[in-house]
């Protein structure tokens, strides 16, 4: 399976050393970022147009800013190149729905990156609650908090904290519950410096999310846990509960006169998911080899970008936003 891949970022890297190293099924075979050093990387280096135009390659990795995605999604559909590409696909719903529509026409398999669905512990609690193990999942609760906030640039494009970090843990409330969501109540705050509030950004929520039956999940939200990389997730259900705790580099606890000790969680992202971005890309290469569905399609992103849309609208107003007025 040849590949080409835009954005040698941080997870632009991920993809591309995961498939260099230890996916065999596929080969990148180029690769374009204006503002990386690419010269070390012994792989053809090009423009965008020129992965487009390239004959060989069946797939587009779409690792760009943001404000790319939705563009360069219409650009490989056209070509008729599949498409992986990272969340969100784009800010605007229109967009989305737009870019959705024009990969359904031209008939190549788009595949978001919401990579914890793929974590190993997450697909162990949606095991239990897909076999009915812990019974009708009533309550879901998610802690997802960041060592440290992104830098000031970053945020400016970014879309703000819900559509750019909050948006796994959507996306993770409906996958793990199976339902859709009706309704959501946000409230949020900034604790983590001026800068942020200057951008017009928060970096603390909880959210609160209905869903279609009345079950509920409730997300909390942090820019900046100083212990480490905070990832947790809890299912309460009519017949019990399952729950997963942080990742971290051993599972030592140290005892002595001050207390117990046990090690800090993983750092940040790339460490707590190594694992999950590799499963995640290994998912859509089988899916482009034997024909079959994408796990995480356009419609998932859609869906998460409008709980997003909501929660913003629910800290603007004050108010419980239905997801009928998104």
């Amino acid at each position: 399976m040849k590949l080409g891949l835009i954005g040698f970022g941080r997870i632009g890297k991920i993809h591309y050393y995961n498939i260099l190293q230890r996916i065999q099924e596929a080969e990148i075979v180029m690769v374009s970022d204006p503002m990386a050093d690419l010269s070390a990387i012994g792989t053809a280096i090009g423009t965008p147009d020129d992965i487009l135009n390239h004959e060989e390659i069946e797939a587009v990795i779409i690792c760009s800013p943001t404000d790319t995605h939705a563009d360069l999604v219409e650009a490989c559909a056209k070509k008729g190149k599949h498409i992986f590409c990272e969340k969100p696909l784009d800010l605007s719903l229109e967009r989305i729905s737009a870019a959705i529509k024009l990969v359904e026409e031209h008939g190549v398999k788009l595949m978001m990156g919401f990579n914890r669905r793929f974590d190993a512990n997450f697909l162990k609690i949606r095991e239990l609650v897909l076999n009915g193990s812990v019974g009708e999942p009533q309550i879901v609760k998610i802690t997802s908090r960041d060592p440290g906030p992104p830098p000031l640039t970053y945020l400016k494009e970014s879309g703000g904290m819900f559509l750019d970090m909050s948006i796994h843990d959507f996306d993770m409330a409906r996958y793990i519950m199976g339902k859709e969501v009706t309704g959501v109540f946000a409230h949020a705050a900034v604790f983590c410096g001026e800068d942020i509030e200057a951008a017009g950004d928060i970096d603390t929520a909880i959210i609160t999310l209905t869903f279609e039956d009345q079950s509920m999940a409730v997300i909390d939200n942090s820019r900046k846990a100083v212990y480490g990389y905070d990832q947790r997730l809890e299912v309460f259900g009519s017949k019990g509960m399952v729950n997963v705790d942080n990742n971290t580099p051993d599972k030592h606890h140290f005892y002595n006169e001050q207390g117990v000790h046990s090690a800090l969680p993983l750092h940040f992202f790339l460490e707590r998911y190594t694992e999950s971005y590799l499963l995640e890309m290994r998912q859509f290469i089988n899916a482009l080899k034997n024909g079959g569905k994408v796990p995480v399609g356009g419609e998932d992103a859609r869906q998460a970008t409008r709980i997003a849309l909501a929660a913003k609208k629910s800290v603007k107003e004050k108010r419980w936003v239905s997801l009928e007025e998104i």
